[in-house]
């Protein structure tokens, strides 16, 4: 049991610290509460047991609002009188007040009971209701009630005993039960004050007669009167008040609004002809412009996440869904206008970033994107039969510059690449290794850029001179040297370290360079590991990888070379270089025959004639990847980064060139992420790896984020068939007819790809003239 005096003294607990206390208590698991209060506020709200037991409270001097939006399970027994708003919106609890209540008593009440021992005030009953699906709210007074009572009253029960009130005109006050629709009001005694327009008054029916025998004992005996049984179940002394039917009620002459609009006001007069309308009325479900939202199909509008995270932008999802038409060549030559390299880099040595956020690995695994590239690699592009007539220099054969010479020519220009290899490719010609780049495949690839039209000056070191004479027998240059001088710390004993890309390019050359039995590898990114598969094929019969951070290769890279015996260790700060091997910070010495680094690499700039704004080592380009007039960069030589990073920057260099060709400026186009809210994941069902499809035919699992599978779905499930398919030479589109749309969103719902979106109907609608 819980009890509390509010007041300690010359000092009164205020409201908040006695529901706050109450709320403690009750979070304890009390039941019962005896207050003491002091007119304080709201006491026995919306308040629950956590275990659903009954909650009885016993309160004096209790203030405004008491047992307001009580809930069921809650029974309040007032002592003496209660202030304004007892039971207010009461939604299911029990109050008994053994004295008067105060104004709007049982005001809103909706569920419960509320009893009252004594008289209550103006307005009380107002705005009973009654939801169908609960019990209806019961209000009960013993004597009489004051004006207003009942008004706007739409449901529940309430009852007026009439005691002690003889005196008055009317036990329900002055102008009682105005604009009552609902519920029943029980009175014994005069009622000289009630709304006979809203209302009528009508003897008790059998029915009547038995609920207020029936409810009369529990009444009395709660406000502490059973005595008073007798005297008030004479029922030929009561009545019961019920609003007028519509049927009932006056009616105003002219309610007629189109008749008055239309014959009533003076014609051209300040209030004639002033709206547009039609003196229509407009239903919860409207077409055309009265709709309030819209259906927008905005196919292609946003970037898949595997378009989005690829650097080079290959829009795999538009691949699979030619795949899924039947379209095989479509789709297979698709990815060549992104790269030349689909076999090389996206099949082979990719990381496939499209794949790490593809939506479909919230359902299974990933769409095979990498391996998807593979098909395309035997595939041929057209050449464009017109030509430009400009010149175009590129000056360095890696994955940049030849995506920027192939998209160039392309385009109709003529290219030239000059290389100061034996043979194009750059890093994947001269480092990768064989067995992770079949030679085979990269030289297809660089044979078919070379059928496009791309001329070939492989073996040319370009100096200053050199390049002083390209510049100036071509229209534009783009620099793609990448970055080929082998980053090296100047550590003590730093002159007996191998170059790592030097260790590769030997390696890819054939040769077998010498290493010792003990090999130590400084870095631990896909080159690391590269050179440290190398060493195993050079001899080496301990290889151990280093780095000062986790490493950043490939898992299943970092798995080959633990699977050779190689060992990897981070973090791991290098001190010195000695004959025995590599000293750490730590004073640790970690054996080694042979030293080789990895850590990376800077471009050459020494062919450059005139100073060029440089950061860390690169070459630093405006936003339309020049670094001088009719000069653009691509590639390592900005940032070294991964082959499909120069890709998509060849691609992006090469469209600079001809806007730069053609007098126009170049503005990058921004790539948009499908927000993953807008997929309908729910549609598709999870494949265990064992069921895995073929690569080309991975269309049945791929969702194509933010691009139409025609799948027909919003076209089947528009309930007002407001939707169509258009097939057009370009694609299929569907279309809503704003005529038949209701704007009611299930196309957008259901669409499993996000292509249909709502929006707000923006659309004016003329109302004033």
């Amino acid at each position: 049991m819980f009890r509390i005096n509010t007041i300690d003294g010359n000092n009164r607990m205020s409201t908040q610290d006695l529901l706050e206390s109450i709320n403690a208590a009750l979070a304890q698991g009390e039941t019962e509460f005896h207050i003491e209060a002091s007119g304080q506020h709201d006491i026995g709200g919306p308040l629950w047991h956590p275990e659903g037991k009954p909650l009885t409270f016993h309160v004096t001097n209790a203030g405004q609002r008491v047992g307001a939006m009580c809930l069921p399970g809650t029974e309040i027994i007032v002592e003496g009188s209660a202030s304004a708003d007892v039971g207010w919106l009461n939604a299911g609890g029990r109050i008994v007040v053994k004295g008067d209540g105060g104004d709007t008593t049982a005001h809103c009440a909706a569920a419960g009971t509320i009893y009252i021992g004594g008289r209550a005030g103006t307005r009380s009953g107002s705005l009973m209701k009654h939801d169908p699906l609960y019990e209806a709210p019961e209000f009960w007074v013993l004597k009489n009630v004051s004006s207003f009572a009942f008004e706007f009253m739409g449901g529940g029960i309430a009852v007026v005993c009439g005691y002690d009130s003889e005196q008055f005109e009317s036990v329900l006050g002055d102008r009682a039960c105005t604009g009552m629709v609902g519920g029943i009001v029980y009175f014994r005694g005069k009622a000289g004050g009630i709304s006979v327009k809203d209302t009528k008054i009508l003897q008790l029916t059998a029915t009547d007669i038995a609920y207020l025998d029936g409810k009369m004992e529990d009444f009395l005996t709660a406000i502490g009167q059973p005595e008073l049984r007798g005297l008030l179940s004479n029922w030929r002394e009561w009545r019961k008040a019920v609003p007028l039917s519509y049927e009932e009620r006056p009616k105003k002459a002219n309610t007629d609004i189109y008749s008055f609009r239309t014959k009533t006001w003076v014609p051209d007069s300040i209030f004639s002809d002033v709206c547009y309308d039609d003196f229509s009325v407009i239903g919860a479900i409207a077409t055309d412009v009265d709709r309030r939202r819209v259906p927008v199909w905005e196919n292609g509008k946003y970037s898949a996440p595997c378009e989005f995270n690829c650097t080079a932008s290959i829009p795999s999802q538009r691949r699979f869904n030619l795949l899924r038409e039947g379209k095989i060549e479509e789709a297979y030559k698709l990815v060549l206008e992104y790269t030349p390299f689909p076999g090389s880099v996206c099949g082979a040595v990719c990381p496939n970033l499209c794949m790490d956020e593809c939506t479909r690995k919230t359902v299974d695994i990933s769409a095979q994107i990498g391996k998807l590239g593979r098909y395309s690699a035997d595939f041929e592009l057209p050449k464009d039969q017109i030509k430009t007539g400009k010149r175009v220099a590129v000056i360095g054969g890696g994955a940049a510059g030849l995506t920027a010479a192939w998209q160039l020519a392309r385009l109709g220009h003529e290219v030239a690449v000059f290389e100061a290899h034996e043979k194009a490719g750059g890093k994947m010609e001269q480092v990768i290794p064989r067995s992770r780049l079949p030679q085979e495949t990269l030289r297809k690839e660089i044979e078919r850029i070379a059928a496009m039209g791309v001329s070939f000056k492989n073996g040319v070191v370009v100096d200053k001179e050199l390049f002083v004479s390209i510049k100036n027998n071509h229209d534009a240059v783009v620099l793609a040297t990448g970055a080929h001088i082998t980053k090296i710390f100047p550590w003590p004993g730093c002159e007996g370290i191998t170059k790592g890309l030097d260790f590769l390019k030997a390696v890819n050359r054939g040769e077998k360079p010498v290493v010792g039995k003990q090999v130590v590898v400084i870095g631990c990114g896909n080159s690391g590991m590269d050179v440290a598969v190398g060493a195993y094929g050079a001899g080496a019969e301990q290889v151990t990888c280093i780095d000062v951070q986790q490493p950043a290769a490939f898992e299943e890279e970092m798995e080959h070379v633990k699977g050779l015996g190689g060992e990897i260790l981070w973090p791991v700060f290098t001190k010195e270089i000695t004959e025995q091997g590599v000293i750490t910070q730590e004073g640790n010495l970690i054996k080694a025959d042979t030293v080789i680094i990895a850590i990376g690499e800077i471009p050459d700039l020494t062919f450059l004639p005139e100073p060029l704004e440089v950061d860390r080592g690169c070459l630093k380009p405006a936003s339309d990847y020049s670094v001088a007039p009719g000069i653009f960069v691509a590639g390592d030589i900005v940032r070294p980064g991964r082959l499909v990073d120069a890709i998509g920057a060849g691609g992006q260099a090469a469209m600079a060139v001809n806007a730069y060709l053609n007098g126009e400026s170049y503005n990058p186009a921004q790539k948009n992420k499908i927000p993953a809210k807008r997929m309908s994941i729910a549609y598709f069902k999870k494949c265990h790896s064992c069921e895995m499809p073929e690569a080309n035919s991975d269309y049945t699992r791929c969702i194509s984020c933010g691009t139409c599978r025609d799948c027909h779905m919003c076209l089947k499930s528009c309930p007002e068939n407001a939707i169509t398919r258009i097939v057009q030479e370009n694609g299929t589109e569907y279309v809503s007819d704003p005529a038949k749309c209701i704007g009611c969103g299930i196309c957008a719902g259901i669409c499993p790809c996000g292509i249909w979106n709502m929006e707000s109907n923006d659309e004016p609608i003329r109302f004033y003239r």
